[in-house]
């Protein structure tokens, strides 16, 4: 690993050194060594959270247009460089290169996208019920903002909490996935020559427990957003509450693809396969439910079963790959243990499911679609964050409904129907923050809000310009004649 490129933590407008570095590993090729990346320590996150609090005053009361002209830049440099940036997104985290340059296509896009709603920023002028009085009802920036992104998608989650935080005035302390900082380091690269002043932008990386743990327990930090796992959400949502801090998670997800006997069979396969496997089903909006009603059960088995063995499992980077690596040794390890989970529990192993061997050695696995499944099993219930998912047969859309809704989560639901009356129904009576149509459940725009219901999500929406909502607060003022 000697001899391997470092990069540094970025913070209060300069690049820091720091005593520990990680390696970053290609999963498609553990031979590949992305480089060495910084990890920091309590120290240096605390000189990070107050560079941000001394740049907060000026930043927050700031010009909108030098705002709106930076975020630009940041979009545009970002766009421009796809096809570099979506191939080490590849190669860090495992997507193909197709859906890596899509990934950072979306990072730009909401980059521009809040380079304009900087500039929107509304509010109200009312009458009061008092003769001579008049109210107005503004926004204004939250203040220092902790930021904390998962591996799944190392660019887009990162865009979408930086761009409307510093859209809205606030001050950013970002602390990316341990797993994923390559990305992450290169779009704070270019945040850094877009023209922010110092201390508005800082990037910590590191590990959870301890830069993680320092944002989120600082009393100079107004707020975090977070996206990851169920058990540490719920940490920092009680520590964000006790010091009263607000708080935004986005966590887990066990969403429903429902296929009603009226579906257009081909049509519900390609959804299915894409909800559940691609991106390694590494996605929170992942479909690893596949409600199938009794009239098209045996049909659409076979037809995915049919399906899945024409699916492409490789490195992320070669040419006509549908699949790419899992991201982990540990990622690996947890799918393999929920496969064997779902065997014990007699559900029926359909397709998929093995090591896969390629020229590099790799995190490669075949993706496992099980039949013959029921609602307590643990295959139905947990989170696997993989490429597994399993068949559950229902006799109705009554059932089906019932069965989408039986689930501590509410983030993404599916149907696939060609019946308008079902269609309505299921999206107002589906309990999810997200419902499809004849889509996939995973594949959401950049310009409306994203988030869930019950377990899934806590706070306000991200995304779009309901993003406003977590990182601005309400002032109204009051004016005599």
């Amino acid at each position: 690993m000697t001899g391997s490129k470092r990069f540094d933590n970025y913070i209060g407008g300069e690049w820091v050194t720091a005593t520990e570095y990680s390696t970053n590993i290609n999963p498609s090729d553990l031979s590949d060594v992305i480089g060495e990346y910084a990890k920091a320590d309590v120290a240096q996150v605390q000189t990070a959270i107050d560079a941000a609090r001394a740049a907060f005053p000026a930043w927050s009361t700031s010009g909108i247009q030098a705002r709106s002209d930076a975020l630009d830049k940041v979009g545009s440099e970002i766009l421009a460089r796809k096809q570099e940036l979506g191939t080490l997104l590849a190669r860090e985290e495992g997507k193909t290169l197709p859906e890596a340059i899509g990934e950072v296509s979306r990072a730009g896009n909401i980059f521009k996208f809040f380079a304009g709603e900087c500039l929107r920023l509304s509010g109200d002028y009312l009458p009061s019920v008092r003769p001579g009085v008049h109210v107005e009802v503004t926004r204004e920036a939250l203040g220092v903002v902790g930021l904390i992104t998962p591996w799944n998608f190392p660019i887009a989650i990162p865009a979408w909490k930086i761009a409307p935080a510093l859209a809205y005035g606030n001050c950013v302390v970002f602390k990316p996935a341990d797993l994923v900082p390559g990305c992450a380091w290169a779009l704070a690269e270019i945040i850094a020559r877009a023209g922010f002043p110092a201390g508005v932008f800082n990037l910590v990386m590191g590990s959870g427990r301890v830069v993680g743990d320092a944002i989120v327990n600082s009393p100079k930090v107004d707020g975090i957003s977070f996206t990851g796992s169920v058990s540490v959400g719920r940490q920092i949502a009680i520590s964000c509450v006790s010091r009263q801090a607000k708080v935004q998670l986005e966590m887990g997800g066990k969403n429903p693809q429902v296929i009603l006997d009226d579906a257009d069979l081909k049509q519900a396969v390609e959804l299915a396969v894409q909800s559940a496997f691609y991106s390694t089903g590494q996605r929170c909006t992942a479909s690893s439910r596949l409600i199938v009603t009794a009239g098209i059960h045996d049909k659409f088995v076979e037809a995915m079963a049919e399906r899945m063995r024409s699916i492409k499992v490789g490195h992320a980077l070669q040419a006509g790959i549908d699949i790419g690596p899992v991201v982990s040794r540990a990622q690996l390890d947890q799918d393999l243990s929920y496969i064997d989970i779902a065997r014990n529990e007699g559900a029926r192993l359909v397709a998929g499911g093995s090591l896969v061997t390629c020229d590099t050695e790799g995190y490669f696995l075949a993706p496992a679609l099980f039949a013959d499944s029921t609602a307590d099993m643990r295959i139905s219930r947990e989170e696997v964050f993989g490429p597994v998912a399993n068949i559950i047969k229902v006799a109705d859309y009554e059932a089906a409904l019932a069965m989408a809704n039986d689930t501590e989560f509410g983030l993404s639901a599916g149907i696939a129907t060609t019946s308008l009356k079902y269609a309505n129904h299921f999206k107002r009576h589906s309990q999810a923050g997200m419902v499809m149509v004849n889509l996939p459940t995973a594949g959401v725009d950049y310009h409306v809000p994203f988030g869930g219901r019950k377990g899934s999500s806590y706070g306000s929406r991200e995304q779009g310009r309901y993003a406003q909502e977590f990182y601005t607060v309400v002032k109204t003022s009051y004016i005599g004649s």
